[in-house]
């Protein structure tokens, strides 16, 4: 069996800047984590470090424009490896709906509920960068 993590939410501002968010190195430091660096682009890797901590490299495996963006892990040392993420936006009732996955568990353990709890904080920080301009990316407080 395989588990995952998954957040559906709204944010009240357009698809294409909620996209610009999750698919640029400017936007991603600014609400998961001010160490993050790479190449956003189709088939580059990202790389996410928090504090002294090194965090997953990520691929970036699909990239539809305002719609949908994968990233499978290929490095961790949380235990991530081919873990996938799926972000897919649209608009739903005037605002840009978010579906997020994590998949790839193997079990539904206390590490996984930790990072289910740290994604919930993380996509808040999403949601307020895009409606406000400032998020709470680690590494910003």
């Amino acid at each position: 069996m395989e588990y995952s993590i998954k957040h559906l939410f709204h944010i009240n501002t357009s698809l294409s800047k909620v996209y610009e968010a999750i698919s640029t190195i400017e936007g991603l430091s600014n609400w998961w984590t001010i160490q993050t660096k790479g190449n956003t682009a189709l088939n580059e890797t990202i790389q996410f470090d928090f504090g002294g901590t090194k965090g997953p490299t990520m691929k970036v495996i699909k990239l539809e424009p305002a719609k949908e963006i994968v990233w499978q892990c290929i490095a961790s040392p949380h235990g991530w490896k081919d873990h996938i993420y799926t972000f897919s936006l649209d608009k739903n009732e005037g605002k840009t709906r978010v579906q997020f996955s994590h998949s790839g568990w193997k079990e539904s353990n206390d590490f996984y509920a930790h990072c289910n709890f740290t994604w919930g904080r993380y996509l808040e920080s999403l949601r307020q960068y895009c409606e406000t301009g400032r998020g709470a990316a680690s590494g910003s407080e």
